[in-house]
């Protein structure tokens, strides 16, 4: 067998740990975003922070989305980067 060389070893950290940044900077950047029908935001969280919350409690995550989806509540996911563009729940 063959033995990996520190420096590609070195390498192959090193791109795994930018990628971690990257998915975590663009989890932070994108916000959760739970309203009402009168428009009033119920929740707004980071999609990184909702993503642990469905990783650390699956069941209660399931539960308030089913909540949030009878009460008829707009789940979106908003780029705060761009104020302007949102993705809707509905067209994922």
């Amino acid at each position: 067998m063959s033995e990996a060389k520190p420096e590609s070893a070195r390498t192959a950290v090193d791109s795994v740990v930018g990628a971690v940044r990257g998915l975590v900077s663009e989890g932070m950047n994108r916000h959760v975003v739970v309203r009402d029908s009168k428009d009033h935001v119920v929740l707004e969280v980071p999609v990184a922070l909702g993503l642990v919350a469905a990783l650390a409690a699956p069941v209660a995550t399931t539960i308030g989305a089913g909540a949030a989806l009878v009460a008829k509540c707009d789940i979106k996911v908003e780029d705060r980067r761009q104020p302007a563009t949102t993705v809707d729940a509905e067209q994922v």
